[in-house]
């Protein structure tokens, strides 16, 4: 049986652009347009699953409420530990750390950020939590509220992408994606 999976990325967060990982920073006044924008007409869901980071589950918390849907916050849908480049954005990087910027961006699952997640453990988590998923809700309709990189991810999966094409993947704040998970972790973007 099917799950449908529609993806939503946060939006906007106080701290700005860069490489968020595992901060845990709010959204701002824009960010929360971004999210409300991208639901309209959209649903309905059985249950909304989030990132247990504020700038995902507050928003989660508030929709989940409005629609009276359980909400799930599950931390294997967090976003890619970045390490020691937490925080910093491309350009502050380009500056202090161009070599390595560039090795990652080439191929993110052959070079990790000093300190940081490797990606194929990241794409282990996300994957195993969206199977976990399918397993517990095969049939229904779910909102997962998540991260870039989470949602790069799935989508690379998705369209069939090799590996060192994870980072071309375009998902703004406030986008908004559908998947269909069937068994075995097969997944299918649908418009």
């Amino acid at each position: 049986m099917t799950l449908r999976l529609d993806l939503l990325r946060h939006g906007e967060t106080e701290l700005g652009g860069g490489l968020r990982g595992s901060l845990d920073d709010a959204l701002t006044d824009t960010g929360w347009a971004q999210m409300r924008a991208a639901v309209v007409e959209q649903g309905p869901w059985d249950r909304l699953i989030s990132s247990p980071l504020q700038r995902c589950a507050r928003f989660a918390e508030t929709l989940g409420a409005q629609l009276n849907v359980p909400v799930l916050l599950d931390k294997d849908l967090q976003e890619l530990h970045f390490g020691a480049w937490e925080g910093q954005s491309a350009a502050a990087l380009m500056e202090t750390d161009a070599e390595a910027l560039g090795l990652f961006w080439a191929d993110p699952y052959a070079f990790t950020p000093p300190q940081g997640e490797r990606v194929a453990d990241f794409s282990h988590r996300v994957l195993a939590a969206v199977e976990r998923l399918h397993a517990a809700y095969a049939g229904e309709r779910l909102l997962l509220i998540s991260h870039g990189g989470v949602m790069r991810l799935l989508l690379a999966q998705a369209r069939g992408l090799p590996r060192e094409r994870l980072l071309n993947v375009e998902v703004s704040h406030g986008a908004m994606f559908s998947l269909s998970v069937e068994s075995a972790g097969l997944l299918k973007e649908v418009s």
